[in-house]
């Protein structure tokens, strides 16, 4: 609720319902088991008010979502689980054949970090600070499974290989999430604000997977009435 770029984004409606509903509804089309985690409960009574009060799960104040997520994990008490995706909220848009592939490519390739990057379409996509890229060591493929270099917000050219538009969602084998948790913030996570890069500090690798659809997360007003337009025509 308290995004600096623009406050209370889970609760902001499309369709009458709010953002993080949408979410949740792309997340449980893919047949896994899904929850929200949240630190407000403004978005839980959101969640119940909007489906299933099973769904939803109230944790203490975090730094990052990978740290709420895993008190989530361990609050809920789920056992024979090997990998946790973490879905942000902020992409209502999100195909639920991209989560399930990313699943897929997991568990096949026994990978420790995984996440989803798409073509970027557009040059000024390359300078807008509110969209994270990711260059990767190889060009993606459909289903090939690439080792991320780096994260950036800013300072890319087009000269830049293998540059992509990076997703919200990270896939976590769950001892990879444990140990993850328990490493210090970074210099570099903290100034370009990217908690994935404390990953990449500390030599753990983050494998990346072409996502098929290209979606919009919700950072800023402009972001939620260019998203609320397409889905309310879809609609």
């Amino acid at each position: 609720m308290a995004a600096s770029r623009l406050k209370g984004k889970p609760l902001l409606e499309i369709n009458n319902i709010p953002i993080i509903c949408h979410v949740l509804n792309k997340a449980m089309e893919t047949g896994l088991e899904a929850i929200v985690a949240t630190e407000d409960k403004e978005i839980v009574t959101a969640v119940e008010q909007n489906g299933d009060a099973s769904k939803v799960i109230l944790t203490e104040n975090h730094k990052t979502g990978t740290d709420r997520i895993f008190e989530a994990f361990k609050k809920l008490k789920i056992k024979n689980v090997d990998y946790i995706l973490n879905l942000q909220g902020d992409e209502p848009m999100i195909d639920p054949k991209d989560i399930i592939n990313l699943n897929k490519l997991m568990i096949k390739n026994n990978s420790d970090i995984g996440t989803l990057a798409s073509e970027i379409k557009k040059d000024t996509m390359l300078t807008n600070e509110n969209i994270v890229k990711v260059i990767t060591e190889k060009k993606l493929e459909n289903n090939n499974f690439v080792k991320a270099l780096n994260f950036l917000r800013k300072d890319l050219k087009k000269e830049n290989s293998n540059v992509y538009h990076h997703i919200g969602i990270y896939c976590y084998k769950v001892s990879v999430l444990e140990k993850f948790i328990n490493l210090d913030q970074t210099k570099s996570e903290i100034k370009n604000r990217l908690e994935q890069l404390r990953a990449l500090d500390n030599n753990i690798k983050i494998n990346v997977a072409l996502s098929e659809s290209s979606p919009i997360g919700v950072d800023t007003k402009e972001d939620y009435l260019a998203l609320k337009k397409i889905m309310e025509y879809k609609s």
